[in-house]
């Protein structure tokens, strides 16, 4: 089975050959402007303006934890929306907003966009900054999903 290869640098410049999926954890109540996004959304206005008319649309479509959505960006990127964090966290929430089943349901269709792309999968630790996930548990999801489904992996720690 593959590994996850680990680089220092920005999963916004992708380091790899060929077609590039970056993927990233969305909220379910449509916020778009803290975290990650941030840095897509510096770089192409295709993701948000898509997310966010996903979300207007919600009582149409599935909008909805386990979901995503994939934006093309450029010839050879896309960006992959997924949603597997309830709400936000704030000052009076209880646990963390991720959701790990979730996390697992929005892999299982990231693979097969992958395999429909031919793409190599890019991302940061997502579900461990807003959503206040456990790197462990995620990294498990990865290998059951994109690693047993041979992709190649990606992650990107800033800096």
């Amino acid at each position: 089975m593959k590994t996850i290869t680990y680089i220092k640098g920005d999963v916004t410049v992708p380091q790899a050959k060929g077609t590039k999926l970056i993927v990233h954890i969305c909220n379910n109540i449509g916020g778009w402007g803290k975290g990650f996004v941030v840095a897509i959304s510096k770089r192409w206005p295709e993701p948000e303006k898509a997310f966010r008319e996903w979300y207007k649309n919600r009582a149409k479509n599935d909008f909805q934890l386990g979901a995503i959505q994939v934006v093309q960006v450029s010839d050879d990127k896309y960006i992959g929306n997924m949603i597997a964090q309830e709400g936000i966290k704030t000052a009076r929430s209880k646990g963390v907003p991720i959701r790990y089943e979730a996390v697992q349901q929005c892999l299982e269709k990231i693979v097969v966009e992958a395999k429909e792309l031919n793409a190599s999968i890019h991302m940061p630790r997502i579900g461990c900054g807003l959503a206040g996930g456990k790197w462990e548990r995620i990294e498990a999801i990865i290998e059951e999903t994109l690693l047993k489904n041979d992709l190649d992996v990606y992650v990107y720690d800033f800096g």
